[in-house]
C-alpha cells in the first residue's frame, strides 16, 4: 500500500477516517508542525475561537479496595489491607462543602473494584450525595467499576448504568481505558473488563443518554499501531450513538505515569513519552477523532508547558484543577494548578480562558475567584 503523508493529511483536513494502519503512517512519518498544523485547522472547525474551557471539579475515591490488581497502579489495597479505606458521607459532606467554597459544582467519583460494594452501595450512596447537594454533580465511576458491579449483581450494563442515572449519575467518565487491545490489557490490567466490554459500557451509556468522555493512557508496553486501534474504536463507538445523544464529548490522552509503579520495578514499562510525542499524540488524536469535539491537554501528567503547546496542535480544553487526585499523583504526576494559574496558562499559549461543566457548556466565574482576580490585578496597579 502506498502511502504519502500529504495525500493522508489532506484527508485528514477533509474529515475522512483514516485507518489505525494510516494513522500509524503519519504518526510516524509527518513533521510535527505538519500534525500540529492539521489539529490545528481541524480543532478551528470543530471548535472555531480562540476560547480554551477548564473546569473546577474535585476528585474523590469511593474506596481504595480493589482486586483487578493493575500493574500500573499505587493506589489500591487489597480487601483487608490495614491502609484500606471506604469513604464515609461525613467525609464526602467536608470534600463537597470545600468543593463549593472553592467555585466548583462537580465530583468526580471513583474507586477501586470493592468485592462488596454492589449496586445498592452506589444508588444509596448517589441518592444520599443528591439530597444533600442538589446542585451537585456527579461525574462518576467508568466502565470497569460498570463491568465489576454488573457481574457482582448478575444483571446487564444498560440495567445498572439506569439505577445508576435515576439515583443521580450526570455523566460517566472514560476511566480505566489504559488502551484497549486486550493483548495490553493481559499485561498490565488483567483484573479489569476487556476492551470490547469497555466499548460496550459506552455503547450502553449513550443508548440512555449518559455523556461520556473517553482516554487513552499510552507510552507503556503498547504498540503504535495499538494507539491507533485505540482511537478507531472510540470514533466507532462515536458513530453509532443515537441522534441527539452527546456520546463521547471529549477525548483526554494521558503519558503513564511510572514512579513506584510494579510496571517499572519489573522493568516492564516505563514512561519514555517525550514532550514532542505527547503534542504528536494531540495532533493525531484530533486527526483520528473527526466525530468528537473536545480534545484535552493532560497538564497534569505533562506539565504547563508542553499542555500549552497542544493548544496550537489540536486541543481545545486544558481539564481541570483538580482539588484532590490520588491515583495519578500517586504514581507521580508533581504538576498543580490553582484557578488563576490555570487562567494564566492559557492566557499566556494565546487563548481566552472559559470555565465549563461537564456538558462543555459555559459557567461564569465563581464570585470568589472574581475576587481575587480583582485584589490582584488591584495590587499589581499599587
Amino acid at each position: 500500500m502506498d502511502m504519502k503523508v500529504d495525500d493522508l493529511l489532506h484527508r485528514a483536513l477533509n474529515l475522512e477516517f483514516l485507518t489505525a494502519e494510516e494513522g500509524v503512517f503519519l504518526f510516524e512519518q509527518a513533521a510535527t508542525a505538519e500534525l500540529m498544523y492539521v489539529g490545528n485547522y481541524l480543532r478551528q472547525q470543530q471548535v472555531p475561537g480562540n476560547v480554551v474551557t477548564w473546569i473546577i471539579d474535585r476528585n474523590s475515591n469511593t474506596t481504595n479496595v480493589c482486586i483487578a490488581n493493575c500493574k500500573f497502579c499505587n493506589f489500591y489495597r487489597r480487601p483487608g489491607h490495614e491502609e484500606s479505606y471506604t469513604t464515609s458521607i461525613e467525609e464526602y459532606k467536608q470534600k463537597i462543602d470545600e468543593l463549593f467554597e472553592l467555585g466548583g459544582e462537580q465530583l468526580l467519583l471513583q474507586g477501586g473494584h470493592h468485592p462488596k460494594l454492589g449496586l445498592d452501595f452506589y444508588v444509596n450512596l448517589f441518592r444520599q450525595l443528591k439530597e444533600l447537594y442538589p446542585n451537585l454533580k456527579l461525574h462518576a465511576l467508568g466502565p470497569p467499576e460498570i463491568a465489576h458491579i454488573t457481574k457482582l449483581e448478575q444483571s446487564s450494563h444498560i440495567e445498572v448504568l439506569r439505577a445508576l442515572k435515576e439515583a443521580g449519575l450526570d455523566s460517566l467518565p472514560g476511566a480505566g481505558a489504559e488502551i484497549l487491545s486486550d493483548r495490553v490489557r493481559r499485561l498490565i490490567s488483567k483484573g479489569k473488563c476487556g476492551g470490547q466490554e469497555w466499548l460496550d459500557v459506552m455503547r450502553a451509556a449513550h443508548q440512555i443518554g449518559l455523556t461520556t468522555s473517553a482516554t487513552m493512557m499510552f507510552g507503556h508496553i503498547e504498540t503504535n499501531l495499538e494507539r491507533m486501534e485505540h482511537l478507531v474504536a472510540m470514533r466507532q463507538v462515536q458513530s453509532e450513538k443515537p441522534e441527539g445523544a452527546k456520546g463521547f464529548i471529549a477525548f483526554i490522552p494521558w503519558p503513564f505515569q511510572d514512579e513506584d509503579t510494579i510496571l517499572k520495578r519489573l522493568k516492564r514499562a516505563r514512561n519514555t513519552v517525550t514532550g514532542d510525542e505527547y503534542v504528536r499524540m494531540i495532533a493525531m488524536s484530533r486527526i483520528m477523532l473527526p466525530n468528537i469535539s473536545n480534545i484535552q491537554a493532560s497538564w497534569l501528567t505533562v506539565g504547563k508547558q508542553v499542555a500549552q503547546l497542544c493548544l496550537h496542535a489540536g486541543a481545545n480544553d486544558f481539564g481541570s484543577i483538580m482539588i484532590e487526585e490520588n491515583v495519578v499523583s500517586a504514581a507521580g504526576a508533581r504538576f498543580r494548578f490553582t484557578a488563576q494559574g490555570i487562567q494564566d496558562a492559557i492566557r499566556e499559549a494565546g487563548f481566552q480562558p472559559q470555565l465549563r461543566n461537564q456538558q462543555y457548556e459555559y459557567r461564569q466565574l465563581p464570585e470568589n475567584i472574581l475576587q481575587q482576580q480583582l485584589d490582584r490585578e488591584k495590587m499589581i496597579v499599587d
